[in-house]
Formats: structure tokens, C-alpha cells, sequence
């Protein structure tokens, strides 16, 4: 935690200046436009025969996939939000769900946050040329961010509301009496010795974030970090135990459309609590539900207006790994791509949003940079990274560092980039 503390220090005193040198901050037309959103929600379950990295697809399950998203407008370029029920996104195809999203919200690129669940009885596309599925949901997406626009209402308040979630999360990294990892505690956990190690480092904070027309509630977003795996390869594509729980809350409260977001959870599981016997998906989507339920109970409204709503966005080049990146990675980001960490700022809090598998050192220390507001975090956009550790990880070895298409680097990068987005706006 040595080089994250020093972040967390540098960034309670960084200059006003130093917001968004590479990216954009929106200028507000108060006097022609007004906040408002509008909210999408689509079917994005795979046909029968349709191969998933864990299985081809033989059945249906009585949930299907969704992707849920939110568009803000009323500001100088509209924003969007859309989390899937999909393991992956990533690459070309990943780039252009950005762009088909942009061009019906009528915005850019850089305005668009697209992120999955992570779920893995679930698509994972990298390829839409090659991809008829993925290719019709594309086209199906834009469609629906268009006919949503037309329903947009005003958005007079946000609220904000966090509780903890027990007896979920746990880390998968067991490290030995040598500072090393000496076991993985996967998400289904048959190992009751590992499952008998403490929690390990986590973040319990589940947050949910709500916009509102007067009393009304439009949409809620929760930002919970941790895999969403019970169990997997079953062949039926379904959105586990967050799916579940997201189900559960939208039946209470059938007015807002209920979304889900993946935090820095690349190296946290339910392995502490799930064996991988089938019955826990429900056991760990109540205890889910109950944190979504706990923290809409706390949530407080403040009013709001355009310009209370700003966006902002670092892009950035991540240092790749030369022999671990891969071709298809090394190829795109060699000639000095960049991708985009981006933040929505609502009145006191701010919502980052960021690429990869990112570990929940990032997540704990942006909350620490900022401990005056209210920070959540959505991982999982471009997964084309996969697993994005702290530095110190390197050191101690586990799968994450095996797996990793990064280097050690990486984590200047990233929270030089969430330092800047954080800094207080005037």
C-alpha cells in the first residue's frame, strides 16, 4: 500500500489546475436546457447455440441478460451509463459499443461509460464483425438510447445512500507467513480450511446512487465490489446472484429502473462464504438485496440542477506487459492509444468509472483521496486489460500477477488519473 498511500496524500493537495489536462470538463447552457434523463433496459441473452467462454449456450434460465443503462442530457453533451449482464467487453468491439451508443445519444465517445457485471454463464465478446450476436445487440442498443431520449424527464434531485453487505465479499489472495500468496480462495470456495481464512481486504460499502423527478424515482445505480460468481459452465446463460438481487429490489420498488455496477473487485469473491453448492446464488442474493434495500433506506435527496452535473474524463496509455499483452492488445494500444477514466460529479458525490479488473487497492484509495465526498466506483469497462493489480501485488506472486497484461506501472497511471478527476472543481 506504500505507493497508493503516497497518492492519497499528493491528492488532498493537488491544484485546482490540474483537473482534466487530457479530457473535458462540460460547459452548461442553464438558460436554454434543463437536466434530464432517460433510462433503457434491453434483453441481451444469447441464443440457444451461441458460445460463451464457459460453455455453449443449451437452455434458457427464468432471468435472462439485460443491459440497463441511464442517458443525461440537458448538459452540453449528453452522458451515458449502461452496465451488462456479460462477462466482457473488450477491443474493437468494445469501441464500438462506444460509438454506436454516442451517435444515438447524439455525443461523443469519451461521454460513454460501458461496463459488464461480470458474470461468466455469459457472453464476452471482442470481435462484433465476426459476431452476429453481438453485432444485432449493437444495433438493437443504439435503437433503444434513441427511443429512450424522446421519454427523457427532468431530473430535479439526487440522492445518495451507502450500507454494508455481509457475509459476501472476501479477498481471493491468502497470503503466507512470507508475505506471498500461498493460495487463491476462488469464488466457489470447496477448500473449508481456506474458506475458515479472515475476509481479507475488501471494501463492504455497497453505494446506490438515485436521480429523481420530485418524489418520483427514475433510476438507481448500486456499485458493489466483488466477483459475481456462485457458479458456472452451466451451458444457461444467467445473471447470478446479482441479477438476482437487482430482480429482488426492482419488484420493491417497480417505478426505477434498478442497475447494478461491478466495483475494483478483481481480487475479491464469495469464496468465504459459497462452497459452490447451487443453493448459495440465493443465500448470496439475499445478503446482496439486503445491502441494496439497507442503502436506499439511507439514501438522502439533495436538489440539483445542470450545473451540479459535470463530466470529466483522463485518457490515458497504460504500460502493457510486452509478452503477457498479447497480439491483439499490443497491436491497438502500441502505437499510443489511449483509453478514458472517466467521473460523474453529482452535487457531493462522484462516480469513476474505469477499465479492466481492476483490484480493490484502487477502489479504497480514491475513497481515501476523497474522504469529504461520497465515491463510488464501476470497474470492468474495456476488459481487453484484464486484471489490473496494485504494484505491491507483483511482488507476492497469485493468479491475478500471473494473468496480468500490465505492468507494475500501471498503478501511477491510473491513480495520477483518478488524483486529477477528484480534484474539487470552482
Amino acid at each position: 500500500m506504500k505507493a497508493i498511500t503516497s497518492f492519497i496524500i499528493i491528492a488532498l493537495f493537488l491544484p485546482i489546475f490540474f483537473i482534466s489536462a487530457q479530457g473535458e470538463i462540460n460547459d452548461l447552457d442553464n438558460a436554454s436546457q434543463r437536466l434530464k434523463i432517460s433510462v433503457f433496459d434491453l434483453d441481451v441473452t444469447p441464443p440457444i447455440s451461441y458460445r460463451m467462454p464457459y460453455g455453449t449456450v443449451i437452455n434458457k434460465w427464468d432471468l435472462g441478460l439485460r443491459a440497463k443503462g441511464i442517458v443525461l442530457s440537458g448538459i452540453t453533451k449528453p452522458v451515458v451509463l449502461v452496465s451488462f449482464d456479460w462477462l466482457g467487453i473488450s477491443n474493437e468491439c468494445y469501441d464500438e459499443f462506444k460509438h454506436a451508443i454516442a451517435r444515438a445519444a447524439g455525443t461523443v465517445p469519451e461521454h460513454v461509460a460501458v461496463h459488464v457485471i461480470h458474470q461468466h454463464d455469459a457472453p464476452y465478446p471482442s470481435d462484433f464483425i465476426n459476431d452476429d450476436f453481438a453485432l444485432s445487440v449493437i444495433h438493437r442498443l443504439e435503437m433503444a438510447v434513441a427511443k429512450s431520449i424522446e421519454n427523457a424527464v427532468p431530473v430535479t434531485h439526487i440522492g445518495y445512500g451507502e450500507a454494508e453487505v455481509f457475509k459476501v465479499a472476501s479477498n481471493r489472495r491468502i497470503l503466507g507467513a512470507d508475505g506471498k500468496v500461498k493460495a487463491m480462495r476462488w469464488t466457489a470456495c470447496k477448500d473449508s480450511s481456506l474458506r475458515n481464512e479472515p475476509e481479507g481486504i475488501i471494501d463492504p460499502i455497497l453505494s446506490a446512487v438515485s436521480f429523481w423527478n420530485e418524489n418520483k424515482p427514475i433510476a438507481i445505480l448500486n456499485f458493489y465490489a466483488t466477483h459475481p460468481q456462485s457458479y458456472y459452465g452451466t451451458g444457461i446463460a444467467n445473471p447470478d446472484y446479482p441479477g438476482i438481487a437487482r430482480f429482488y429490489r426492482q419488484l420493491a420498488i417497480p417505478e426505477a429502473l434498478y442497475i447494478y455496477f461491478t466495483g475494483a473487485g478483481g481480487n475479491v469473491g464469495a469464496g468465504k462464504y459459497n462452497d459452490g453448492s447451487h443453493e448459495n446464488r440465493g443465500i448470496l442474493a439475499e445478503r446482496l438485496a439486503n445491502g441494496m434495500k439497507s442503502a436506499w433506506e439511507e439514501t438522502k435527496k439533495t436538489s440539483v440542477d445542470a450545473s451540479d452535473i459535470q463530466w470529466s474524463y483522463e485518457s490515458v496509455a497504460l504500460p502493457l506487459d510486452s509478452v503477457k499483452a498479447g497480439k491483439v492488445l499490443w497491436e491497438r494500444f502500441k502505437t499510443g492509444k489511449k483509453v478514458d477514466i472517466q467521473c460523474l460529479t453529482l452535487c457531493n458525490s462522484r462516480i469513476l468509472f474505469l477499465p479492466g479488473e481492476l483490484t480493490i487497492e484502487y477502489q479504497l484509495a480514491a475513497k481515501k483521496m476523497r474522504p469529504d465526498l461520497n465515491v463510488a466506483m464501476a470497474a470492468y469497462g474495456d476488459l481487453g486489460f484484464g486484471y489490473i493489480p496494485s504494484a505491491k501485488a507483483f511482488p507476492q506472486g497469485g493468479y491475478e500477477v500471473d494473468a496480468a497484461r500490465i505492468t507494475p506501472d500501471a498503478e501511477n497511471v491510473i491513480l495520477h488519473a483518478i488524483a486529477k478527476l477528484l480534484t474539487p472543481y470552482k
